[in-house]
């Protein structure tokens, strides 16, 4: 290596790499080669793209092929290859870049993609992979795409920003470790993922038998002990509904000083309650437990229990308040089918859940002790549930440390 020739090192490095030489850096256009053959007439496997999770088949994305007439004119990329979307997202802003893994050859559309493959023999396509992942091309390319510059849908960026970004590089087997390494981290991410999605269908088998089904007047399944029929309700005959009221800007702060203010969608995240303002002035007032009800706008339908000991609700909500004959923790299992109960009446129809469709709503209802342990034995399961969605935060944000350990910044490699 050249004496004067630039090199990074990464904050974290495998042991036995420790006394390596530094990672050299070239341009990223001297690794790759753009691939741009069309695939014509011959029929491959049409992709799209998930942001954060990678190519997958259109077909699985949309439930149909949507190339039309466009088809002949897609890129064709084989395994190992590399796509860029340039569509921005949320986690994304300036694309995203993922490598085909699944399929041995694959074609995608040619309107938003970039496409490229690794030649160099010294580089391990997975240790690009990610890098990517990462969004480190992200952090490169920001500075050459005007905010709000797009073209057809797609951001207006010229490849030879893609091609000019530099990398810093290990050697082969180094590259290979970190691949590894990051790959069985991976491979642990999706099997606690599979976990957790079992979990909950689960949780959704089990309140499908524990509640009867339309017609009936006793669940598939009960608890031991337990063999009275279930009473037929109105569901306002059971709950006190309190409809959410704005405040003006005035009225609210942000220096913890009052009552909770519950202001929108925003502030249930999983099932949980958080607070982001303050109210000297409450009027609509929920309480601990209380089942609070996204009614309208963004996240309409989401359902959680008010942590606090009170706060204002906003007019995105309502506030769905056992009265005596009903169990305020099953209040919430039972709302739960109440909304799916009326999205499943309105055929997708509808962007928002009207006070007197929930009221209207029949629920079947059994004694107020068989309410509480059907209440206890979900809420149980629903911590099960929180622990094993918390185990895969952990692991994510474990794996987020080490890839910022484990590879050098776009500032660290510098231009």
């Amino acid at each position: 290596m050249n004496k004067n020739e630039k090199t990074a090192l990464p904050q974290l490095r495998f042991l036995q790499y420790k006394d390596s030489p530094a990672w050299g850096i070239k341009s990223f256009g001297e690794l790759i080669v753009p691939v741009e053959e069309r695939a014509g007439t011959k029929k491959y496997t049409l992709m799209s793209v998930t942001s954060g999770v990678g190519l997958i088949p259109q077909i699985e994305k949309f439930g149909r092929e949507i190339a039309g007439n466009a088809y002949n004119n897609y890129y064709v990329i084989k395994k190992n290859d590399f796509a860029y979307n340039k569509s921005a997202t949320k986690l994304f802003p300036e694309g995203y870049i993922s490598m085909l893994t699944e399929y041995e050859e694959a074609a995608l559309p040619n309107s938003i993609f970039t496409c490229f493959r690794i030649i160099d023999e010294e580089c391990v396509p997975k240790f690009f992979d990610h890098l990517f992942h990462n969004n480190y091309h992200g952090s490169w390319l920001r500075k050459y795409i005007e905010v709000g510059a797009r073209a057809h849908g797609s951001l207006s960026v010229d490849t030879k920003h893609l091609w000019a970004m530099p990398i810093a590089l290990p050697q082969r087997d180094e590259q290979q470790k970190i691949a590894d390494c990051l790959s069985s981290l991976d491979d642990l991410i999706a099997a606690e993922g599979k976990k957790l999605d079992a979990l909950i269908a689960h949780k959704k088998g089990l309140m499908q038998k524990l509640f009867p089904a339309k017609g009936k007047t006793v669940p598939e399944l009960r608890f031991e002990g337990y063999t009275d029929a279930w009473e037929q309700r109105k569901y306002s005959d059971i709950i006190n509904l309190i409809s959410g009221q704005d405040f003006e800007p005035s009225d609210y702060n942000e220096l913890g000083i009052g009552t909770p203010y519950m202001t929108g969608a925003s502030c249930i995240v999983e099932g949980e309650t958080i607070v982001n303002r303050w109210t000297e002035k409450p009027r609509c007032v929920a309480y601990q437990g209380d089942v609070l009800l996204v009614c309208k706008g963004s996240g309409y339908g989401a359902l959680a229990r008010l942590a606090q000991k009170s706060a204002h609700i906003a007019r995105q909500f309502m506030a769905l308040q056992n009265l005596p004959n009903l169990d305020k923790t099953f209040n919430y299992y039972l709302a739960v089918s109440v909304v799916d109960n009326i999205k499943k009446d309105a055929r997708g129809l509808i962007v928002g859940i009207a006070r007197d469709a929930v009221l209207q709503q029949d629920v079947m209802m059994p004694s107020l002790a068989e309410q509480a342990v059907i209440g206890t034995f979900l809420c149980n399961l629903d911590v099960v549930i929180t622990v094993q969605a918390d185990k895969i935060k952990a692991l994510r944000l474990h794996k987020k440390g080490l890839m910022q350990g484990l590879f050098p910044s776009i500032e660290e490699v510098g231009e």
